[in-house]
């Protein structure tokens, strides 16, 4: 009964992507070329034929692209949508060129003539869907962003074969007019509104009022993007996720409604209930399909549909009850909000809470969620399954089908980090898994512009019917399209930062950097890592080895200044253990030693080399967010959310640190001021022989990042001094040290 529940859930997936793929081939066609042109240039780009097809992919009913020509005549790329042509273009330019396309920069230099698809190469997909996005995403990383900037990411989107992705924004300006309709007061929606930088947990009812409110220019500048990112997503065949209501309302809907039926939840995230304790309305009350239908009915009408929405109730929120009667209820009446509106909606659910709190959702709660949506209605984001896979555990979601995620990065963090062979080897042993009902792989990040490689793979793996079969082989290809050369420094380099940094194994791999260098010093830091600390320090070294060939790429740039990041990073969880083994050992001169290394120097040697590369500038993170702005007053407050986020998080340092990030400017101005003061503090108590107090220290580190939050300095958007000379001194302060074993 499970396999042909199954196969039921699936075909009515392939009926409702049939119906949406029959849209213009000819438009789709065009969005590649135009993609094409926007990537190589009008002249590089006519060397190439783009066409779309549907009956390419008949017999599969899977994207599917083909290769042909180059050699002198023009390279031929056909795909049965635009997402598969450009998935075939990227094939193309990767394998046959030798390019790299990625976030940081992209090496597009062409071989002339092309080089010839020696017989005609077709691949389709082994699964429907190679899904993108976190609803943390939007907040971490999307959140300050133009249209150029969103143009550039749904171009990377296509050629990484993407074919479905949130598309979240706006929905406040919807929300505003539901609202309003319900009889709510302008002032109460304004209070309800968390700011910017922290819409992403409104959204999920973790959060209201914090950073808020959002002034009116945000809605309509939201409005204009949704409608550009609607647009381009669709021209290439791409299928939108829309949002949907999942049960959440202000407060203020019980001054409108007094006989309403709502529960106020718990605490998040240590915020008191100032700005956390949503109301969640009760399933059962009659205004909750009335708030779903008119929130859906009022964005459709905007925005079009592609019948598939996203919505999360009790993400990382306990339920008011385990009862599976009352999950169900709740969970079937977000659906039937959707359905009433859209008789076609196909409810996409992030599949963390089942992760989050597996203490909570045993075998009937889960069972309850999954079973209260039909079949084939429900599609779950196996969110983390690179470490902690659900679909094991809950009978392949109980028949409801499922797409095998890669989380990877929490908070946008920097640091060199990856599970690459739990990633290989994990979608092909889901596909395999009993009576599997996965439909596709996914990338769901909480902030993206990192570890480039990690997302490399994954999406070449959307491709592959199985693993890569030799990992060192694939990344010493990926170093050499990186670059644009092969060169044994940084190949040798590459494979030894894969066998470790990237090698994290076993449940407790995350992708969250809790390194001492950005964290609140304390004394019981934990500095142990799951590699051997040599391996970065050799793969330092052999990068160094290619300066004087590749000085002049700026992926080399790039991945130089973030080798030597870490390599920094390691050193300062080095200098930190010298400090607390001295200060328990009462040993004043090691302790002013250590101290003063890590605190005068290395931590500003750190900053200058940050601010050499434009991806790792404070200043442009800042501009970023006022230029989101219509006005001064505007641009003070973008940028107060944005100081915000990357450091306290909340008022009272609510989720300290946890979206921090290693940039010039951050690093002079808020991590050095607050290790500096817990070194002094240190020094003092061992002076003055009285023991060291955590809790006065964390009082006075809070005050720090508040004046470091509410702070009006500006940082330079653009990159000072050389990468290669500041690597090359730091390497040769530190390097011989480190091997010499006297730090």
């Amino acid at each position: 009964m499970q396999a042909v529940a199954a196969a039921a859930a699936l075909a009515f997936l392939l009926l409702l992507l049939a119906g949406a793929s029959a849209g213009d081939e000819a438009r789709e066609a065009e969005a590649v070329r135009a993609l094409l042109a926007r990537l190589l240039g009008p002249g590089p780009a006519a060397a190439f034929s783009v066409s779309v097809q549907r009956a390419l992919a008949a017999e599969s009913g899977l994207d599917t692209y083909r290769l042909s020509g180059g050699g002198g005549a023009p390279v031929r790329v056909l795909g049965s949508t635009g997402v598969a042509a450009a998935a075939g273009l990227h094939r193309y330019l990767r394998d046959f060129c030798g390019c790299h396309v990625a976030w940081s920069g992209s090496q597009l230099h062409l071989p002339q003539p092309l080089p010839a698809v020696p017989d005609a190469l077709t691949e389709a997909t082994p699964n429907r869907y190679r899904y993108y996005q976190n609803v943390c995403t939007h907040s971490y990383s999307f959140v300050w962003w133009d249209w150029a900037r969103w143009e550039q990411e749904i171009d990377w989107m296509a050629l990484n074969g993407i074919n479905l992705a949130l598309a979240w924004s706006g929905q406040e300006a919807i929300w505003q007019r539901v609202y309003l309709a319900l009889g709510l007061t302008q002032s109460e929606i304004d209070e309800y509104f968390t700011g910017p930088a922290f819409l992403a947990w409104e959204r999920m009812g973790n959060l209201h009022t914090w950073g808020g409110p959002l002034p009116h220019a945000w809605h309509l500048k939201q409005l204009y993007l949704q409608h550009r990112i609607l647009d381009r997503m669709r021209s290439f065949g791409m299928i939108p996720v829309l949002p949907a209501f999942a049960g959440h309302v202000p407060k203020a809907i019980t001054r409108v409604f007094p006989q309403v039926n709502v529960t106020q939840m718990g605490s998040w995230g240590h915020f008191n209930c100032s700005y956390s304790c949503s109301f969640l309305l009760a399933p059962e009350d009659p205004l909750f399909p009335v708030v779903g239908s008119l929130f859906l009915r009022e964005l459709t009408k905007e925005f079009g549909t592609d019948h598939i929405y996203g919505a999360d109730t009790f993400n990382e929120m306990q339920p008011p009850s385990s009862e599976p009667s009352y999950l169900a209820a709740a969970t079937a009446a977000v659906y039937q909000a959707m359905a009433a509106v859209d008789p076609d909606a196909v409810w996409l659910l992030q599949g963390w809470l089942f992760q989050h709190q597996p203490q909570f959702w045993g075998p009937p709660q889960v069972e309850a969620v999954l079973r209260a949506v039909p079949r084939g209605r429900l599609l779950v984001l196996d969110l983390f399954a690179e470490s902690q896979p659900v679909y094991v555990r809950t009978a392949s979601f109980q028949g409801q089908p499922f797409i095998w995620c890669m989380l990877h990065n929490f908070g946008g963090n920097h640091g060199l980090f990856g599970a690459l062979e739990a990633v290989n080897r994990g979608p092909a042993a889901a596909r395999l898994f009993p009576n599997s009902t996965m439909v596709g792989t996914g990338m769901a990040p909480e902030g993206i512009g990192q570890n480039e490689v990690v997302y490399a793979l994954m999406a070449e793996l959307g491709w592959r019917k199985g693993p890569v079969a030799d990992l060192g082989a694939w990344v010493t290809s990926f170093a050499a399209r990186r670059y644009g050369v092969s060169h044994e420094g940084t190949e040798a380099a590459w494979r030894l930062l894969l066998r470790s940094v990237y090698n994290c194994s076993g449940e407790a791999c995350s992708g969250h950097n809790r390194s001492p260098l950005v964290r609140r010093p304390s004394l019981q830091m934990v500095t142990t890592v799951w590699y051997n600390r040599s391996d970065v320090f050799e793969a330092w070294r052999l990068l160094l080895t290619a300066t004087p060939t590749l000085a002049t790429s700026p992926s080399f740039r790039y991945d130089l200044v973030d080798l030597t990041r870490q390599a920094v990073q390691e050193l300062v969880s080095l200098y930190y253990e010298e400090v607390r083994t001295a200060y328990l050992n009462k040993e004043l001169v090691p302790l002013l030693r250590a101290a003063g290394i890590l605190a005068y120097e290395l931590l500003p040697s750190l900053d200058n080399i940050l601010a050499s590369d434009s991806h790792f500038l404070l200043g442009s993170w800042l501009a970023q967010a006022r230029a989101a702005a219509v006005s001064e007053a505007e641009a003070h407050f973008y940028e107060q959310n944005s100081r915000y986020q990357l450091t306290l998080w909340g008022p009272e340092g609510n989720i300290l640190d946890y979206a921090n990030k290693q940039l010039a400017g951050l690093v002079a101005d808020y991590y050095t001021p607050r290790w500096r003061l817990f070194l002094e503090t240190l020094v003092d108590s061992l002076v003055r022989g009285i023991p060291f107090q955590q809790h006065q220290f964390e009082t006075h580190a809070l005050q720090l990042g508040q004046t470091f939050a509410l702070s009006t300095r500006r940082y330079p958007s653009h990159p000072q001094g050389d990468t290669v000379d500041l690597a090359k001194k730091l390497f040769l302060k530190y390097y011989p040290r480190w091997v010499a074993g006297s730090l």
